[in-house]
C-alpha cells in the first residue's frame, strides 16, 4: 500500500501518464513500432517515480522496478532515482545513496539523469544535498553532469516554448566548481529533448538544433546522439539522413552514441536498435565503442571537468578519423 505522505508529494510532483505522451505534449507522433517504444520511454520514467514516492522501503522498489520490461528499467530506475532525490533533499534520509550503490548501480547513467529530473522540481538552495557520496564507484564524481543534462531534458521537455522556441537561458550553477560548463551540461539534455520533442523524425530533429546559435549546436548534437541511439525511434536510414545532417558536428553526434553504448553495455543489456545506431552514426560495432569510452575514461582534473575531458577524447577519435 502506499503511503500518504508519498501519495500526496506524488500528485503534486509528479506529471500523469497522459501529461508525457507525444500528442498531450503537441510532439509529432508516427504510427509506428519504433514510435510508439520511444513515447513509452518518459511514461516509463514516471511508474518509476510514483513506485519510488509511493513505496515503503528499498525493497519494493527493487521488486516493483524489476517487473519492469529489461529494456525499458534503466528509465525506470531514472524515476525512481528521482522520487529517492526529492525525498532525501525535503526530508533528509540516504534513499538516493542507499539505490545507486545497490540495486541501481548498473543504471548509474541514467540514474543521474533522475537526480536532475528532481532539481527541476526542486528549489536550488536544495541542490546542494542531491548528489550522494558514492565513493569506490567508478563513475563517481565524473558522470555527475548527466544531472545537470537531465535538468535540461526536463525543462525543454515539459517548458518546450520557453527552452526551444526561445531558447532560455539559465543562470550558471557551480556545479563541480564549474559554472561555465553548467550552461553546456544543460544543452547536452536539451538535445537529447530535441530527439524526443521531433519524435525520432531525423529532419524534424535536425532543423530544430539548426535554429539554435551557433555555439550551442555541437552540444546539442551530442545529445541527440545519445537520445537515438539509447532511446531508439529510428531506422538506419533515417540515422543516415541525421548524420549527414550534423554536418562538421558529426563527432559530437558519434559522442552521444559512444555514451548511450557505453551506458547500454553497463546495464547488462545492449537492444538491437542501439546496436544499429551505434553502426550508422559511428561506424562502429558495440564493442568496439565501449572499448572506446573505457580506453579513453578520465576519473580526475583540475582547469575543467573530467567529463568534459572525457568527452574531448571520445570526440577526437572521429574528428581525426
Amino acid at each position: 500500500m502506499p503511503t500518504v505522505l508519498g501519495s500526496v508529494r506524488r500528485l503534486v510532483l509528479s506529471p500523469q501518464l497522459i501529461d508525457v505522451t507525444f500528442a498531450k505534449r503537441g510532439f509529432p507522433s508516427r504510427p509506428t513500432p519504433a514510435a510508439r517504444r520511444l513515447e513509452a520511454v518518459p511514461q516509463a520514467v514516471i511508474c518509476g517515480f510514483e513506485w519510488g514516492i509511493d513505496a515503503r522501503d528499498q525493497w519494493e522498489v527493487e521488486r516493483r522496478l524489476d517487473l519492469v520490461d529489461a529494456e525499458m528499467r534503466g528509465f525506470a530506475y531514472e524515476g525512481a532515482t528521482m522520487a529517492a532525490t526529492v525525498l532525501d533533499a525535503m526530508g533528509g534520509g540516504h534513499r538516493t545513496r542507499d539505490l545507486l550503490l545497490g540495486p541501481g548501480r548498473r543504471h548509474i547513467f541514467l540514474a543521474y539523469i533522475g537526480i536532475g529530473f528532481a532539481m527541476a522540481r526542486l528549489p536550488r538552495p536544495l541542490w546542494r544535498k542531491v548528489v550522494p557520496d558514492l565513493s569506490g564507484d567508478p563513475y563517481h564524481p565524473t558522470m555527475s553532469w548527466l544531472a545537470v543534462d537531465g535538468y535540461g531534458f526536463d525543462r525543454a521537455y515539459f517548458q518546450t516554448r520557453r527552452w526551444v522556441d526561445e531558447q532560455k537561458i539559465p543562470a550558471a550553477y557551480g556545479w563541480d566548481g564549474a559554472p561555465d560548463y553548467f550552461l553546456r551540461a544543460i544543452d547536452q539534455g536539451i538535445g537529447r529533448a530535441l530527439w524526443f520533442i521531433g519524435g525520432g523524425h531525423a529532419p524534424d530533429v535536425a532543423a530544430a538544433v539548426g535554429r539554435f546559435a551557433e555555439h550551442r549546436r555541437p552540444d546539442l548534437w551530442s545529445g541527440v546522439g545519445l537520445a537515438a541511439t539509447f532511446a531508439g525511434g529510428s531506422d538506419a536510414d533515417a540515422l543516415g539522413t541525421l548524420r549527414r545532417a550534423a554536418g562538421d558536428d558529426r563527432g559530437q553526434l558519434a559522442l552521444g552514441t559512444v555514451f548511450a553504448v557505453k551506458a547500454r553495455s553497463y546495464a547488462g543489456l545492449v537492444p538491437d536498435f542501439t546496436a544499429a545506431a551505434c553502426q550508422a552514426l559511428t561506424g562502429l560495432s558495440v564493442d568496439k565503442a565501449v572499448a572506446l569510452a573505457d580506453d579513453t575514461a578520465v576519473t580526475s582534473a583540475s582547469a575543467e571537468p573530467a567529463y568534459e575531458l572525457w568527452r574531448r577524447r571520445i570526440r577526437s577519435h572521429f574528428d581525426d578519423a
